[in-house]
């Protein structure tokens, strides 16, 4: 039997794919959403043949405008009831403020944050009214501290972190799991496109996007808020909560650096 159904972002690859195929081993029927069709397709055929669930595949670019609204009609239309929203999709770019370029920034803000609390808003009151689901929001370790080098990114990951620990708050005794997903640097196309695998904090290591995301899956399941991804990650966290800020933005300048 079903647990229900999982709309999961970002899932063409890296976390997002890998959490998509933790979901769909659990029993959820799942829709899948992120601008890369074909990629979508074959994992849509990869999980239906493997687990027998549902999929649906939604190509959307969530940067584009009213783009939340839009996908939320066409399941409500469809009657296709979501349980849990998966919040994935995201990015990041190094650079310092004013050398990238505005627009990529504030691309950068919408689909790190008024995505993600679009589609949260739009599907909570049907998950609240049947008292099921979920919410899981994937945030990162860069939401604990601030970023310089990459000031837009870490400052959106501390809106998901902030956020959804509220929203976990506000639905206790409501049947809902709310969790927030931090990982670490991991090996996924995000390093690449962001620039981050050429710095210092990426040499140090990397966990495998399959790693997290059932690190993540298992956390959510078992309705921890906050979900560290690996021993170094929450140590590192902890550290970010004993060090004084002036020196922790000088670290993270330093490991925002290109590696030599």
């Amino acid at each position: 039997m079903s647990r229900g159904t999982a709309l999961i972002t970002g899932t063409s690859a890296g976390i997002g794919h890998e959490l998509a195929r933790c979901f769909a081993a659990d029993g959820y029927h799942l829709v899948l959403v992120a601008r890369r069709s074909e990629a979508l397709e074959l994992l849509a055929t990869e999980l239906g043949t493997l687990h027998g669930t549902a999929v649906r595949v939604e190509p959307c670019d969530l940067i584009e405008p009213e783009a939340a609204q839009q996908l939320y009609d066409r399941l409500t239309q469809a009657n296709v009831a979501v349980d849990v929203v998966v919040n994935n999709a995201g990015f990041g770019a190094i650079g310092e403020v004013h050398e990238l370029p505005l627009e990529r920034q504030l691309d950068m803000l919408t689909l790190n944050v008024t995505a993600l609390t679009a589609l949260t808003r739009l599907f909570l009151s049907g998950m609240l009214e049947r008292r099921v689901g979920g919410v899981l929001n994937v945030a990162s370790t860069a939401g604990f501290q601030p970023g310089p080098r990459m000031a837009v990114y870490y400052a959106s990951k501390a809106y998901v972190l902030s956020f959804t620990e509220a929203l976990a708050e506000e639905t206790i005794g409501t049947g809902l799991r709310v969790s927030c997903l931090c990982p670490g640097p991991t090996k996924t196309e995000f390093g690449s496109v962001s620039g981050m695998d050429q710095s210092k904090l990426f040499r140090l290591g990397t966990m495998t996007a399959r790693d997290v995301a059932e690190i993540g899956y298992r956390g959510w399941s078992s309705g921890k808020v906050i979900v560290i991804a690996g021993f170094t990650n929450r140590l590192a966290v902890c550290a970010v909560r004993l060090l004084p800020r002036w020196a922790i933005r000088k670290i993270v300048k330093w490991l925002n650096r290109r590696a030599s």
